[in-house]
């Protein structure tokens, strides 16, 4: 994809990543300690999840068109570096969105049902696979929060290093 409107799509693309990985991070951990939570956004934070996983190598391949067409600097390979993690943050947060989703949908079977009577897979009713999930969850979320951190702020130094005055510019001062 090379350019929406005159301007490079990554630049578009990338602020949706900015905003819908941390939000579905968030939403993990949510989903993951609060019952309240899960029952309501353990579905559409799957599916948040998945939309951003879909759309970070859209956003990767914006951006390798877009780096073929400026002078390859450090800053620039430390971004491309830093961007390529990207979709491992995301998937880690899908996937464990899905965990902690089906470990929703499996407690609501099982709801009613004596113990041992219906089968599970992820212990919906234990309380320590509860505990490891919600820890897992947060682990996740955190790298995925930093991670975004990483990549935008090696993006900002990458587009912006040398790209502007320190001091104001009299034709433009009012």
């Amino acid at each position: 994809m090379g350019t929406v409107n005159g301007l490079p799509a990554h630049i578009l693309l990338v602020h949706a990543i900015v905003v819908l990985l941390p939000l579905a991070a968030v939403l993990l951990v949510l989903t993951a300690w609060w019952p309240a939570a899960r029952r309501r956004l353990a579905g559409p934070n799957v599916l948040l999840s998945a939309a951003t996983l879909v759309l970070v190598p859209i956003t990767m391949d914006a951006g390798q068109w877009l780096q073929d067409r400026v002078p390859d600097t450090p800053l620039l390979q430390d971004h491309t570096q830093l961007g390529d993690t990207a979709l491992y943050a995301a998937f880690a947060v899908t996937v464990m969105a899905l965990v902690t989703w089906w470990r929703h949908r499996e407690a609501l079977r099982v709801s009613g049902v004596p113990s041992g009577a219906k089968r599970t897979f992820l212990a919906p009713r234990n309380t320590g696979v509860t505990v490891v999930v919600g820890v897992v969850a947060s682990l996740i979320a955190g790298a995925a929060l930093y991670d975004v951190y990483l990549i935008g702020d090696s993006g900002a130094r990458a587009s912006w290093t040398g790209d502007y005055s320190a001091t104001v510019i009299e034709d433009n001062a009012d």
